[in-house]
């Protein structure tokens, strides 16, 4: 699967939207966005980018952790992702290289298809503070690859989803710079602009399938 006609990309993201409502999570998730490809209008849609803005789970059941280290060899279950989450749903259960539950790639196992082209953030902080600390992070580095476009459209948040936004999204109606110009807005000089678009832009053709990036801020 390359690409989504638009209609069939905005069916996805309610599909989405629907099972972070209604399922138990591995971690709590408070926000969910689209940017790129979707929030621009486009049809088709090449590659589909979602952000989620999850909590930390502070409290769950850390002494069940033993249970799948023994079944999965997996630990931090109950401390990194929930343990009734696990419970229901031990074959989307992921972890680190280091064996280490890890909640965006639990995150994306649960909510995605394999091959499907579709990109997941997954991150603590709120989708504008996100793409302000990775912008900053970038010009420290002079590297721009995995800059966060901040085009982004909120869709649900805290529990509450958008149908504003979603008729907009439908209808195509959100009028964004482009690329360049937004990362000219959040402070960076017209050259620096256009080199950063540039990059990203190259970087995320390369990608293909589900990719998924975890971040803490």
């Amino acid at each position: 699967m390359s690409e989504w006609d638009r209609q069939r990309a905005i069916e996805r993201i309610e599909e989405l939207v629907e099972t972070v409502e209604t399922e138990t999570m591995p971690v709590p998730v408070r926000e969910l966005w689209v940017f790129g490809d979707i929030a621009l209008g486009l049809d088709p849609v090449e590659r589909l980018d979602v952000y989620l803005t999850k909590d930390i789970l502070l409290t769950d059941e850390p002494d069940r952790e033993a249970e799948f280290i023994d079944s999965h060899g997996i630990e931090g279950v109950g401390k990194t992702v929930s343990a009734e989450w696990a419970t229901e749903h031990p074959e989307y259960l992921r972890a680190t290289p280091g064996g280490y539950a890890a909640p965006e790639k639990c995150l994306a196992a649960h909510l995605l298809a394999e091959g499907e082209p579709i990109h997941l953030e997954v991150c603590n902080a709120s989708f504008e503070d996100n793409v302000t600390q990775r912008l900053e992070g970038a010009k420290a580095r002079d590297s721009y690859e995995e800059l966060l476009d901040p085009r982004g459209v909120c869709l649900w948040i805290d529990g509450q989803r958008s149908d504003t936004a979603f008729e907009k999204l439908r209808a195509g109606e959100f009028v964004l710079p482009t690329l360049p110009d937004a990362l000219e807005m959040l402070g960076l000089e017209e050259k620096e602009a256009a080199r950063a678009a540039e990059t990203v832009e190259a970087y995320r053709e390369r990608q293909s399938g589900v990719s998924v990036r975890g971040d803490i801020v």
